[in-house]
């Protein structure tokens, strides 16, 4: 049920999707996995947005090289927890949501625990291998999983949903080496803002998702490209459903 204040804040978009729409972000409960660049703008917009429960996880700490992207964090966050941080930054931005935040490195013996009963998943980490454990998780719980990914001037996204669409591993079966990449912040937010928006529609239902296709964007010459892809029916994450 929406509140007097609800409807107030909210009054711009109910104009799109109307009060059901913003029903359905209230009940919605989204896993962001990471407290990066491309988790700073998903998070602030959904926070804004109304999402009522976002759980955050990241093992790292706040270091002065994350500020150019990370805007989630200021100086006197330097050495802090990221996930307490983001909360706490959420919880100001929007004090009506449910905000969890946990510091720890997602993988195999945690990440079932970690996602619990969250009915969206948004990868908005930095190496493939904890991008394919959620990608896994999604599909155990049949959960959409919402793919970004930025180098440069250079970025990605994709929206996954278990037994209708190529998964993670069917797109990328090879996993990269994980590294420090070259970044711009602005580029960096821009690519959270697609998978942001790709969430809100998901969970409203409207619009057109990014399923079996591979948005390519290329910031420096503004081109953008849709790949299609393909389930592949002997992948080993998707290929049960």
């Amino acid at each position: 049920m929406l509140s007097e204040r609800d409807l107030q804040r909210y009054e711009r978009q109910i104009r799109i999707f109307e009060k059901e729409g913003q029903e359905k972000l209230k009940k919605a409960k989204v896993f962001i996995g990471g407290a990066g660049g491309l988790s700073a703008s998903i998070s602030l917009y959904l926070a804004a947005a109304g999402i009522g429960r976002i759980r955050i996880v990241d093992h790292d700490t706040v270091k002065l090289s994350n500020l150019n992207r990370q805007v989630l964090y200021v100086d006197d966050d330097l050495e802090k927890r990221k996930s307490d941080c983001a909360r706490e930054r959420l919880k100001r931005l929007n004090p009506n949501i449910e905000v969890e935040a946990f510091s720890e490195t997602i993988n195999e013996k945690n990440i079932d625990k970690l996602v619990a009963d969250f009915g969206l998943i948004v990868d908005a980490l930095d190496n493939f291998p904890a991008r394919y454990l959620l990608n896994r998780a999604a599909h155990v719980k049949n959960v959409p999983l919402f793919h970004g990914a930025v180098e440069g001037f250079y970025g990605q996204a994709t929206t996954i949903v278990p037994g209708q669409t190529a998964c993670l591993k069917c797109i990328f079966p090879v996993a990269l080496v994980p590294s420090a990449v070259p970044t711009i912040g602005s580029f960096c937010g821009f690519i959270g803002c697609i998978q942001a928006t790709e969430i809100i529609k998901y969970i409203t239902g409207i619009g057109n998702l990014l399923e079996n296709k591979l948005l390519i964007l290329d910031g420096l010459n503004w081109t953008m490209e849709e790949i299609e892809v393909e389930k592949n029916p002997m992948c080993e994450d998707c290929r049960k459903w």
